[in-house]
């Protein structure tokens, strides 16, 4: 929600008084002043209020803020829960700890780069169709790859069910049934229904990069790392409007 609502849930901060720190500098997030009242905050947020001698009271005491990179193997769902199978966070130890959660999915038997975060308003930017980050795929596909296919994706292809077209798409083929493919968006299935509009059916499917940040080598199916801090600021796209 927005700093400004969070404070005025105080049942001792009315919205002129909650205004007013805000623009005295009263009010820190994250250990930062914020005279912002639309600035996001969650419950991870730390935040504090500056009293009349001086010393901060902590209004919420928050907690770290978790980014994750995960190999996905394939036989697991994209999401926190599934009745009927297994999900990726079995394999991830602090998942339910820390309260992750998925900004992108990858189908069920499609491997490779998956992010968990706790921090929804990154999530939320980096999900954001705006945001634009280029997503790379090494295709494997059942027949060979037709040497126009470069050049339709780069064209963008029509999908009826949506009334849409894609974004001009990267092909870099590298085996006559292999490739590395950039999009720019994620639509359903969005990789298996472009190979199928130039008449080709994808058997395997693996995310290799998200933006600027590709799969660690080092890490096996099923393994995680921690984002670094470089990893974490080069996926944030400009801040989504918070309208909470």
């Amino acid at each position: 929600m927005r700093l400004d609502r969070f404070l005025t849930h105080r049942p001792e901060l009315s919205r002129q008084k909650a205004r007013q720190l805000l623009l005295a500098g009263r009010v820190r997030v994250g250990g930062q002043s914020v005279q912002d009242g639309l600035h996001p905050v969650d419950q991870w947020s730390q935040i504090e209020l500056q009293a009349a001698d001086g010393s901060w009271q902590t209004l919420q005491a928050g907690a770290p803020r978790c980014y994750l990179m995960l190999h996905k193997p394939k036989g697991c769902v994209s999401a926190t829960q599934d009745a009927r199978h297994p999900t990726v966070m079995d394999w991830v130890e602090p998942a339910a700890a820390l309260h992750l959660h998925l900004p992108g999915r990858l189908d069920f038997n499609t491997t490779g780069l998956l992010l968990l975060t706790n921090d929804g308003h990154w999530s939320r930017a980096l999900s954001l169709p705006t945001s634009e980050l280029p997503k790379t795929y090494l295709v494997t596909t059942r027949d060979p790859i037709a040497p126009e296919t470069e050049a339709v994706f780069r064209a963008g292809i029509y999908f009826a069910y949506e009334n849409l077209t894609t974004r001009p798409a990267t092909l870099q083929v590298i085996h006559p049934h292999q490739a590395w493919l950039t999009i720019h968006e994620g639509r359903y299935h969005q990789v298996k229904r472009m190979f199928a509009a130039v008449g080709n059916k994808v058997v395997d499917l693996h995310r290799q990069a998200i933006g600027p940040v590709e799969l660690d080598p080092h890490l096996q199916p099923g393994q995680w790392r921690a984002l670094t801090p470089v990893e974490v600021e080069w996926l944030r796209p400009l801040e989504a409007t918070v309208i909470d």
